[in-house]
Protein backbone atom coordinates (compact mmCIF):
# COMPACT_ATOMS: atom_id res chain seq x y z
CA UNK A 1 0.00 0.00 0.00
CA UNK A 2 1.45 3.47 -0.96
CA UNK A 3 0.17 6.64 0.83
CA UNK A 4 -1.04 8.77 -2.03
CA UNK A 5 -4.58 8.60 -0.79
CA UNK A 6 -4.20 7.62 2.72
CA UNK A 7 -7.17 9.12 4.91
CA UNK A 8 -9.28 9.60 1.46
CA UNK A 9 -12.49 7.22 0.77
CA UNK A 10 -13.67 6.46 -2.29
CA UNK A 11 -17.10 4.94 -3.88
CA UNK A 12 -16.77 3.46 -7.33
CA UNK A 13 -19.60 1.94 -8.80
CA UNK A 14 -19.54 -1.17 -11.14
CA UNK A 15 -16.58 -1.97 -9.35
CA UNK A 16 -16.56 -5.76 -9.06
CA UNK A 17 -14.80 -6.96 -12.27
CA UNK A 18 -13.20 -5.15 -15.53
CA UNK A 19 -11.99 -1.53 -15.32
CA UNK A 20 -13.79 -0.64 -12.15
CA UNK A 21 -12.26 -3.70 -10.25
CA UNK A 22 -8.53 -2.40 -11.58
CA UNK A 23 -10.02 0.95 -9.93
CA UNK A 24 -10.77 -0.52 -6.98
CA UNK A 25 -7.28 -2.69 -6.53
CA UNK A 26 -5.58 0.57 -7.03
CA UNK A 27 -6.91 3.19 -5.07
CA UNK A 28 -6.75 0.75 -1.99
CA UNK A 29 -3.23 0.12 -2.96
CA UNK A 30 -2.53 4.03 -2.93
CA UNK A 31 -4.30 3.91 0.64
CA UNK A 32 -8.01 4.65 0.21
CA UNK A 33 -10.58 2.80 1.87
CA UNK A 34 -12.63 2.01 -1.12
CA UNK A 35 -16.31 1.05 -1.14
CA UNK A 36 -17.78 -0.39 -4.42
CA UNK A 37 -20.75 -1.36 -6.05
CA UNK A 38 -21.90 -4.61 -8.20
CA UNK A 39 -25.40 -5.35 -9.65
CA UNK A 40 -24.92 -9.24 -10.25
CA UNK A 41 -21.46 -10.44 -9.58
CA UNK A 42 -21.77 -10.89 -6.35
CA UNK A 43 -18.87 -14.18 -6.24
CA UNK A 44 -16.70 -11.63 -8.17
CA UNK A 45 -17.42 -8.95 -5.45
CA UNK A 46 -16.52 -10.88 -2.93
CA UNK A 47 -13.69 -12.67 -4.10
CA UNK A 48 -12.16 -8.85 -4.53
CA UNK A 49 -13.32 -7.99 -1.24
CA UNK A 50 -11.63 -10.54 0.85
CA UNK A 51 -8.54 -9.82 -1.28
CA UNK A 52 -7.98 -6.49 -0.39
CA UNK A 53 -8.87 -6.99 3.44
CA UNK A 54 -6.24 -9.78 3.07
CA UNK A 55 -3.52 -7.09 1.99
CA UNK A 56 -5.24 -4.62 5.00
CA UNK A 57 -6.90 -2.49 3.39
CA UNK A 58 -10.46 -1.10 4.09
CA UNK A 59 -12.96 -2.25 1.56
CA UNK A 60 -16.90 -2.56 1.28
CA UNK A 61 -18.69 -4.52 -1.46
CA UNK A 62 -22.27 -2.99 -1.89
CA UNK A 63 -24.74 -4.40 -4.01
CA UNK A 64 -26.69 -1.95 -6.21
CA UNK A 65 -28.28 -1.87 -9.64
CA UNK A 66 -26.94 1.25 -11.12
CA UNK A 67 -30.30 1.47 -12.77
CA UNK A 68 -32.16 2.07 -9.72
CA UNK A 69 -31.56 5.49 -8.20
CA UNK A 70 -32.57 4.70 -5.07
CA UNK A 71 -29.94 1.63 -4.69
CA UNK A 72 -27.34 4.37 -5.81
CA UNK A 73 -28.24 6.97 -3.45
CA UNK A 74 -28.17 4.32 -0.62
CA UNK A 75 -25.01 3.13 -1.87
CA UNK A 76 -23.52 6.39 -1.34
CA UNK A 77 -25.02 6.96 2.14
CA UNK A 78 -23.46 3.29 2.85
CA UNK A 79 -20.21 4.41 2.36
CA UNK A 80 -19.71 7.56 4.23
CA UNK A 81 -21.71 5.18 7.24
CA UNK A 82 -18.74 3.20 7.05
CA UNK A 83 -15.64 5.36 6.07
CA UNK A 84 -17.04 8.79 7.81
CA UNK A 85 -16.14 10.51 4.93
CA UNK A 86 -16.60 10.56 1.28
CA UNK A 87 -13.48 12.40 -1.08
CA UNK A 88 -13.33 10.10 -4.27
CA UNK A 89 -16.38 8.85 -6.93
CA UNK A 90 -15.66 6.94 -9.49
CA UNK A 91 -18.36 6.54 -12.13
CA UNK A 92 -17.85 3.33 -13.76
CA UNK A 93 -20.72 1.55 -13.66
CA UNK A 94 -21.73 0.81 -17.50
CA UNK A 95 -23.17 -1.36 -20.11
CA UNK A 96 -22.95 -1.82 -23.50
CA UNK A 97 -26.32 -3.33 -25.35
CA UNK A 98 -25.57 -3.26 -29.36
CA UNK A 99 -27.91 -2.75 -32.17
CA UNK A 100 -28.75 -1.19 -35.22
CA UNK A 101 -31.27 1.50 -34.80
CA UNK A 102 -34.23 -0.38 -36.79
CA UNK A 103 -34.16 -2.76 -34.47
CA UNK A 104 -33.40 -1.19 -31.37
CA UNK A 105 -35.46 -2.06 -28.31
CA UNK A 106 -36.89 0.93 -26.75
CA UNK A 107 -36.57 -1.01 -23.39
CA UNK A 108 -32.48 -1.61 -24.16
CA UNK A 109 -32.44 2.03 -25.20
CA UNK A 110 -33.80 2.87 -21.76
CA UNK A 111 -31.59 0.57 -19.38
CA UNK A 112 -28.72 1.96 -21.69
CA UNK A 113 -29.57 6.00 -20.60
CA UNK A 114 -30.29 4.59 -16.72
CA UNK A 115 -27.10 2.91 -16.34
CA UNK A 116 -24.82 4.92 -18.46
CA UNK A 117 -26.19 8.48 -18.15
CA UNK A 118 -28.44 9.17 -15.41
CA UNK A 119 -27.01 6.76 -12.55
CA UNK A 120 -23.86 9.10 -12.84
CA UNK A 121 -26.01 12.27 -12.18
CA UNK A 122 -27.71 10.81 -9.58
CA UNK A 123 -24.36 9.54 -7.88
CA UNK A 124 -22.91 12.70 -8.44
CA UNK A 125 -25.75 15.06 -6.68
CA UNK A 126 -25.95 11.94 -3.63
CA UNK A 127 -21.63 12.25 -3.31
CA UNK A 128 -21.23 15.78 -3.72
CA UNK A 129 -22.83 17.31 0.02
CA UNK A 130 -20.53 15.13 1.83
CA UNK A 131 -17.61 16.08 -0.30
CA UNK A 132 -15.04 19.04 1.06
CA UNK A 133 -12.49 21.34 -0.88
CA UNK A 134 -10.34 18.72 -2.99
CA UNK A 135 -13.05 16.19 -3.53
CA UNK A 136 -13.06 14.36 -6.59
CA UNK A 137 -15.47 12.94 -8.98
CA UNK A 138 -14.25 11.10 -12.22
CA UNK A 139 -16.35 9.01 -14.55
CA UNK A 140 -15.29 6.13 -17.11
CA UNK A 141 -16.93 7.49 -20.61
CA UNK A 142 -15.72 5.87 -23.88
CA UNK A 143 -13.55 7.16 -26.92
CA UNK A 144 -17.02 5.97 -29.10
CA UNK A 145 -17.76 9.98 -27.04
CA UNK A 146 -15.79 10.89 -30.50
CA UNK A 147 -15.92 7.89 -32.75
CA UNK A 148 -18.33 5.42 -32.76
CA UNK A 149 -16.03 2.94 -35.40
CA UNK A 150 -18.30 0.13 -36.40
CA UNK A 151 -22.46 0.00 -36.90
CA UNK A 152 -24.69 -0.78 -33.81
CA UNK A 153 -22.79 1.40 -31.08
CA UNK A 154 -24.89 4.41 -31.48
CA UNK A 155 -26.75 4.49 -28.55
CA UNK A 156 -23.89 3.35 -26.53
CA UNK A 157 -22.27 6.30 -28.34
CA UNK A 158 -24.93 8.59 -26.99
CA UNK A 159 -24.45 8.10 -23.14
CA UNK A 160 -21.07 8.39 -23.90
CA UNK A 161 -20.79 11.42 -25.06
CA UNK A 162 -23.66 12.76 -22.67
CA UNK A 163 -21.43 12.11 -19.89
CA UNK A 164 -18.48 13.62 -21.55
CA UNK A 165 -21.13 16.76 -21.83
CA UNK A 166 -22.25 16.48 -17.78
CA UNK A 167 -18.97 16.04 -16.54
CA UNK A 168 -17.76 19.34 -18.71
CA UNK A 169 -20.91 21.39 -16.45
CA UNK A 170 -20.30 19.61 -13.42
CA UNK A 171 -17.42 21.21 -13.50
CA UNK A 172 -18.47 24.25 -13.29
CA UNK A 173 -21.35 23.95 -11.04
CA UNK A 174 -18.73 22.13 -8.08
CA UNK A 175 -15.18 24.29 -9.41
CA UNK A 176 -16.16 27.12 -6.69
CA UNK A 177 -16.22 24.06 -4.44
CA UNK A 178 -13.07 22.84 -4.88
CA UNK A 179 -14.50 19.99 -6.39
CA UNK A 180 -12.92 18.99 -9.72
CA UNK A 181 -15.01 16.63 -12.41
CA UNK A 182 -13.71 14.70 -15.17
CA UNK A 183 -13.94 11.81 -17.92
CA UNK A 184 -11.64 9.00 -18.04
CA UNK A 185 -11.77 7.71 -21.99
CA UNK A 186 -10.60 4.31 -22.65
CA UNK A 187 -10.14 3.02 -26.28
CA UNK A 188 -10.23 -0.50 -26.95
CA UNK A 189 -9.14 -2.09 -23.66
CA UNK A 190 -9.35 -5.99 -22.45
CA UNK A 191 -12.07 -6.40 -19.91
CA UNK A 192 -15.26 -8.90 -20.02
CA UNK A 193 -17.13 -6.23 -21.89
CA UNK A 194 -14.80 -6.17 -25.09
CA UNK A 195 -12.79 -9.03 -24.83
CA UNK A 196 -9.11 -9.88 -26.85
CA UNK A 197 -10.82 -12.23 -29.32
CA UNK A 198 -12.91 -11.70 -32.04
CA UNK A 199 -12.95 -7.93 -31.45
CA UNK A 200 -9.52 -7.17 -30.73
CA UNK A 201 -9.10 -8.85 -34.13
CA UNK A 202 -11.33 -6.41 -35.40
CA UNK A 203 -9.72 -3.52 -33.62
CA UNK A 204 -6.26 -3.97 -32.99
CA UNK A 205 -5.52 -2.97 -36.68
CA UNK A 206 -6.96 0.94 -35.73
CA UNK A 207 -4.72 1.30 -33.05
CA UNK A 208 -1.68 2.74 -33.23
CA UNK A 209 0.13 0.74 -30.79
CA UNK A 210 -0.99 -2.47 -32.16
CA UNK A 211 -2.68 -3.72 -28.12
CA UNK A 212 -5.47 -3.47 -26.76
CA UNK A 213 -5.12 -1.37 -23.26
CA UNK A 214 -4.89 -2.79 -20.06
CA UNK A 215 -7.45 -2.08 -17.46
CA UNK A 216 -4.50 -1.88 -14.92
CA UNK A 217 -3.35 1.26 -17.31
CA UNK A 218 -7.26 2.92 -17.01
CA UNK A 219 -6.97 2.39 -13.30
CA UNK A 220 -3.66 4.49 -13.44
CA UNK A 221 -5.45 7.09 -15.39
CA UNK A 222 -7.66 7.50 -12.97
CA UNK A 223 -5.48 7.22 -9.69
CA UNK A 224 -3.83 10.31 -11.46
CA UNK A 225 -7.25 12.25 -11.14
CA UNK A 226 -7.92 11.19 -7.46
CA UNK A 227 -4.70 12.50 -6.01
CA UNK A 228 -3.18 15.90 -5.57
CA UNK A 229 -1.04 15.93 -8.37
CA UNK A 230 -4.18 16.81 -10.63
CA UNK A 231 -5.79 19.66 -8.50
CA UNK A 232 -5.64 21.76 -11.35
CA UNK A 233 -7.04 19.59 -14.22
CA UNK A 234 -11.11 19.79 -14.14
CA UNK A 235 -13.81 19.36 -16.69
CA UNK A 236 -11.28 17.32 -18.58
CA UNK A 237 -12.04 14.43 -21.01
CA UNK A 238 -8.34 12.45 -21.18
CA UNK A 239 -8.14 9.35 -23.34
CA UNK A 240 -6.14 6.13 -23.09
CA UNK A 241 -6.84 4.75 -26.33
CA UNK A 242 -3.04 3.26 -27.51
CA UNK A 243 -3.85 5.93 -30.57
CA UNK A 244 -7.24 4.86 -31.60
CA UNK A 245 -8.36 8.49 -32.47
CA UNK A 246 -5.13 9.71 -33.76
Amino acid sequence: MSETLSGKAALVTGGSRGIGAAIVRRLAKDGAAVAFTYAASEEKAKALEAEIASQGGKVLAIKADSADAQAVQQAVSQTVEAFGRLDVLVNSAGILIPGLVDSYALADFDRMVAVNVRAVFVATQAAVPHMREGGRVITIGSVTADRSGFAGSSVYSMTKGAVASLTRGLARDLGPRGITVNVVQPGPTDTDMSPQGEIGERVRPLIALGRMGKDSEIASLVAYLAGSDAGFVTGAALTADGGYLA
